[in-house]
């Protein structure tokens, strides 16, 4: 099925995206600098595939180890572009960060394939949409103002891709705009890792849960939803995996040229306080939460219309609530156990 390039790949999204490229055939390639993620990942991920996938520890913001990774692996066919740094709230403090962690690593990889036939998955995100005005939002849906410095370099990035399919490249492009992936894999051995304080609202939860912090915060009740707290579409991270799969078959086939976007979620929102009542009701564990002040930079309420992925990637979302919250505490149970 080919040899795909992996960029981010032992992060979160990525190694579950690698467990299930190889489930379909492929022969993925990891490159991750590991600034935000566990080189024991790679053991992970033979343990459940019985393949251990090639590994460069790379920066890809290096435009000369991004040349010299074009001579080590010249007979890649693809390449599913993860590696970014993606806390919105961090974002909004540290600007500069994400435009070069962010920029530079998609411009270096486009450049140094450019004139070479290839597929190419980019991992964007519904903060494109900013604060949609109508609900769910399509992919025809206006790409508002960013509300953080995160949602400013996915805008960026995708206007990039889109000039360079333009320019006449040989780069066939889809451009995945997810929701929030939750969840693990069904055997607990990978799933969401943050280095320290999480930045996302299930692996606090988890983290709360066991032990590990005192308690989570609510970021704002105030919010025009029904019940005050801020409403996400959350999919499961296998789910999310899976699209990726789905996006390269229809770029290896002949019914797609140029360059795409598609939403990947459930096409359902939850609120931070249905979440929480989700994780206690599908573990039984009772959660220490608190309500804060509203977070800089955070969305109201965004939950996508995924009717073009079911059509055109033949995908849909099948894991549910119950799924992303079991799963998620046993990754979490896992590691209290088995420490990384």
């Amino acid at each position: 099925m080919g040899k795909i390039l992996v960029t981010g790949g032992l992060g979160f999204i990525g190694s579950h995206t690698v467990v299930e490229l190889i489930n379909a055939g492929y022969e993925p390639v990891i490159v991750d600098d590991l600034s935000n993620s566990n080189p024991q990942i790679l053991d992970q991920i033979e343990k459940i595939s019985g393949v251990r996938p090639a590994f460069h520890q790379i920066d890809l913001s290096e435009e000369n180890l991004v040349r010299k990774l074009t001579v080590a692996e010249p007979d890649i066919e693809g390449i599913i572009h993860f590696a970014a740094s993606k806390a919105v709230g961090e974002s909004v403090k540290l600007p500069l960060k994400y435009y070069r962690n962010n920029i530079y690593p998609l411009v270096n990889l486009l450049e140094a394939w450019y004139g070479t036939p290839l597929n190419f998955v980019f991992s964007s995100s519904c903060t494109v949409y900013g604060q949609p005005d109508e609900l769910p939002v399509t992919e025809k849906s206006p790409v508002k103002p960013a509300a953080s410095p995160y949602g400013n370099t996915k805008q960026i990035a995708e206007e990039i891709l889109r000039d360079t399919v333009a320019s006449g490249s040989n780069y066939k492009v889809i451009a995945l705009r997810y929701f929030n992936p939750v969840g693990a894999h069904e055997t607990a051995l990978i799933g969401e890792l943050p280095i320290g304080v999480p930045q996302n609202l299930v692996p606090y939860i988890t983290q709360a849960a066991i032990g590990k912090r005192e308690k989570v915060t609510v970021f704002g009740d105030d919010y025009n939803t029904p019940d005050g707290s801020c409403i996400r579409d959350y999919i499961h991270v296998v789910d999310l995996a899976k699209a990726h799969i789905a996006a390269l078959k229809l770029m290896q086939s002949n019914n797609f040229s140029g360059y795409d976007v598609f939403n990947i979620g459930t096409g359902k929102g939850n609120s931070v306080l249905e979440i929480i009542a989700a994780f206690e009701k599908s573990t039984g564990v009772k959660l220490n939460y608190e309500i804060g002040p509203r977070r800089e930079g955070d969305v109201e309420q965004v939950w996508g219309d995924v009717t073009k992925a079911a059509s055109q990637l033949q995908w849909k979302a099948e894991l549910g609530i119950d799924e992303m919250m079991s799963s998620a505490w046993n990754w979490e149970k896992y590691l209290s156990e088995n420490p990384l």
